[in-house]
């Protein structure tokens, strides 16, 4: 029996609709002895709900942080209001990065003083504690997390020395990350997502901006030119990096997802920062948090949006001061 792409099946295990898919390199049909593997394409979940139905919007999360915290907050993207306590990761960690698909949210590593490899999920709808998941396959700090609707990178960071790890999971799966590839670059890393590509600054000095397509395995490819920046958030078409790693700018820089290109400035954070959290909706981008010159942790949440030009607008607080947040939302761009 063979099954060509765009074929559609319901499982019986999960009582869920998929759609086959083949990969980048991917010709003709499949056995159903290959299903599952890349090589002859894969079953898909077809999603079915929305942020709305689920929470009401978009809801962002910022989990983590300095001083060593196992606090959540989360926020709806499509208002503005002050964060609300969501529950706790299994364990405290300073710069922990997060993937998100529509239902479900996974925190991975950071530091509490050493290198953590936890990886934690939970239900984005509900409120309360996380739940392990797994590990990564190296303990680390400062990885950049992003997503499809279906698989979780976490993109290089430290281990406090520089890394150009790159892991995935599969996220509404439980389990250890794989190998996914490696990054051009190494250290600290900002990144956003389509649901086919995504795009990273990695560096902690000389700065990369790097590609992935989500669905293969591989290493990065060049973008484009663009100053490492604190986080990024995107909607399908626009990522947008704001901040940076030494905390001396406010700066917010774009680029068009689908193509290769050098960062454009799009506008200033309300203050200069480092070590932000950052989530999005398809309209707005949002940034937790981080440390302002002095040096000073806050708890402010900026927000813009996206397919605009112009500076951040204050959104709110979060619940507690904090620098080095994870953020990731139900809504962002590669969903």
């Amino acid at each position: 029996m063979t099954i060509n792409p765009g074929a559609f099946r319901f499982n019986t295990d999960s009582m869920k609709l998929e759609i086959f898919r083949g990969s980048a390199n991917y010709e003709g049909t499949a056995s159903m002895a290959g299903i599952g593997t890349l090589a002859a394409g894969q079953w898909e979940e077809i999603e079915a709900t929305s942020p709305e139905v689920q929470t009401g919007g978009t809801r962002g999360l910022f989990g983590g942080g300095e001083p060593t915290t196992d606090t959540i907050d989360y926020i709806n993207i499509a208002t503005t209001a002050n964060a609300i306590d969501f529950g706790n990761l299994t364990a405290s960690r300073q710069l922990p990065s997060a993937v998100a698909d529509r239902s479900r949210v996974c925190f991975a590593g950071g530091r509490d003083p050493g290198m953590q490899n936890i990886i934690d999920f939970g239900a984005i709808a509900s409120t309360g504690n996380l739940t392990d998941f797994g590990d990564l396959t190296q303990s680390r700090m400062q990885a950049a997390g992003a997503s499809s609707s279906t698989r979780g990178l976490f993109i290089a960071g430290a281990t406090p020395s520089s890394v150009d790890t790159v892991d995935y999971i599969t996220i509404q799966s439980t389990g250890n990350a794989v190998d996914f590839g490696d990054t051009n670059d190494t250290g600290a890393t900002a990144a956003c997502q389509s649901p086919t590509r995504v795009v990273a600054t990695v560096g902690d000095s000389n700065h990369s901006t790097e590609y992935f397509t989500i669905s293969t395995l591989g290493n990065a490819a060049d973008f484009g030119d663009m100053h490492g920046r604190s986080s990024a958030c995107s909607n399908a078409i626009r990522g947008l990096f704001g901040g940076d790693h030494s905390g001396t700018t406010n700066v917010i820089e774009y680029i068009t997802i689908a193509t290769l290109g050098d960062g454009i400035d799009f506008g200033d954070l309300t203050a200069a920062a480092e070590e932000t959290g950052s989530a999005s909706s398809s309209t707005r981008g949002v940034w937790a948090g981080g440390m302002r010159p002095s040096p000073s942790v806050v708890a402010t949440i900026d927000y813009v949006q996206i397919m605009s030009i112009g500076n951040a607008i204050d959104f709110g607080d979060l619940t507690r001061s904090s620098s080095g947040v994870a953020g990731a939302s139900n809504g962002h761009g590669g969903l």
